[in-house]
C-alpha cells in the first residue's frame, strides 16, 4: 500500500529497452554504469530475458529477442537527463524502448531507434479522436 510515496510528490519516470543478445552484455554493463555514476537511484530494477516474439511487421510492439530492462526513478531534472542517456545508449546497442514507458522520447529519437516506425505511419489512417499524448508525440 502507498508504493507511490517512495517517489515523492512529483511522481517517477520509467525506462524500458530490449537489447539483442549479440549487444547485450556490453549495452546493459554501460547503462548500469551510467545509473551508478549518476547517483540516481532505481527503487525497481527488472532484468529478464525475452523469447522471440516480434509482432506484426506494421506494428510497434516491443518484444524481441533480447534482454530487457526496466528502472523507475524520482521524476527529477537530473533523472530526466540520465532516461535521455540511458535511450541514447540503448540506440547505441541496437536495442528498442517500450513506448508504453516512456514520457519523454522524441519523434527523431523514435525514428532513429525503430526503422519500423516509418512503415506504422503510412500502414493505415488513424481517427485524431483515439490520438494519444504518445502517438501525437511521436507523429504515429
Amino acid at each position: 500500500l502507498g508504493w507511490n510515496r517512495i517517489y515523492g510528490r512529483r511522481g517517477f519516470v520509467q525506462f524500458q529497452c530490449v537489447l539483442p543478445p549479440e549487444t547485450a552484455e556490453a549495452g546493459l554493463r554501460a547503462m548500469l554504469e551510467t545509473v551508478s555514476a549518476s547517483g540516481q537511484g532505481s527503487f525497481l530494477a527488472v532484468l529478464k530475458l525475452l523469447g522471440d516474439g516480434q509482432g506484426a511487421p506494421s506494428s510497434l510492439a516491443f518484444p524481441r529477442r533480447g534482454w530487457t530492462l526496466a528502472l523507475d526513478f524520482p521524476a527529477t531534472g537530473a533523472a530526466l537527463r540520465l532516461v535521455a542517456r540511458l535511450r541514447a545508449l540503448t540506440a547505441a546497442h541496437g536495442g528498442r524502448l517500450y513506448l508504453a514507458k516512456d514520457a519523454t522520447l522524441t519523434r527523431a529519437e523514435h525514428d532513429a531507434l525503430d526503422p519500423r516506425a516509418a512503415a506504422f505511419r503510412g500502414a493505415k489512417a488513424r481517427d485524431p479522436a483515439f490520438l494519444t499524448e504518445l502517438a501525437r508525440r511521436l507523429g504515429l
